[in-house]
């Protein structure tokens, strides 16, 4: 609940066949995961508190909005992932032209992203050669807002009214424009699901939730996990840390 950055993601999970979400915390030295009955907000609230002070990050899901009211960061990969969808699948020429527009605006913010991300420009130029792209992407779903389209319109108020969530990482240090990393932490997750299907009890999804976090925390520190597992049972037993 300190972490002056978050990035934050959630998975199906079972327990006995019952429906329960795997969720994981990302923070710059180490995962933390969790299993829980819900997707709610109530569990953002229970590991980071009634409010989190710093940065989070994560996609649009309303546990989220609910949740956090301070500074965010909505991933693009979510929302490029989103206009791609609708361009697959329309055969409306405007709703085509308004995905086209948005995607060419994403492209050229993430090439700026990439420059300073390879050391090419500051992050003086990287703020300053943004604007003109922020302007449009603001102007762009401005004009959308009314549109005869509901996908259209759904996401162009979601960038109108989010606007500000979307640049965080053009000024925040450790601040990524998309969610992967949470979305990577989920993974290791996801093929252990695909192979357990799941828990069979609470204590199960302690243990789940336990491991998953040891084993990505060394892995984020380059540290040998079979060693540190190794090392915490031999403590325990002398009752040692």
């Amino acid at each position: 609940k300190d972490e002056p950055v978050l990035n934050v993601d959630e998975t199906g999970w079972r327990t006995n066949g019952a429906k329960r979400f795997l969720w994981a915390f990302v923070a710059a030295r180490y995962v933390v995961y969790t299993v829980a009955a819900t997707r709610g907000s109530e569990v953002l609230i229970r590991l980071l508190g009634a409010v989190f002070q710093g940065v989070l990050c994560s996609d649009r899901f309303s546990a989220y909005l609910k949740y956090h009211s301070g500074q965010a960061q909505f991933c693009w990969a979510h929302l490029k992932r989103n206009l791609l969808g609708m361009v697959e699948f329309t055969k409306n020429s405007a709703v085509e032209r308004f995905c086209r527009d948005a995607l060419a605006e994403h492209a050229r913010l993430f090439r700026l992203w990439h420059k300073f991300r390879g050391g090419q420009i500051d992050r003086g130029q990287l703020r300053l050669r943004s604007i003109p792209i922020q302007k449009r992407i603001f102007a762009l779903a401005e004009r959308h807002l009314d549109s005869p389209h509901r996908e259209v319109r759904n996401l162009a108020t979601a960038l109108f009214e989010h606007n500000e969530r979307l640049f965080t990482f053009l000024d925040q240090e450790g601040v990524e424009p998309t969610n992967n990393s949470a979305e990577r932490a989920l993974r290791t997750g996801v093929q252990w699901r695909k192979i357990c299907f799941g828990n069979r009890s609470a204590e199960g999804e302690l243990a789940t939730a336990r491991l998953l976090t040891v084993a990505e925390s060394c892995d984020l520190q380059r540290l040998n996990i079979l060693a540190y597992l190794s090392a915490a049972i031999v403590c325990h037993r002398r009752h040692q840390q």
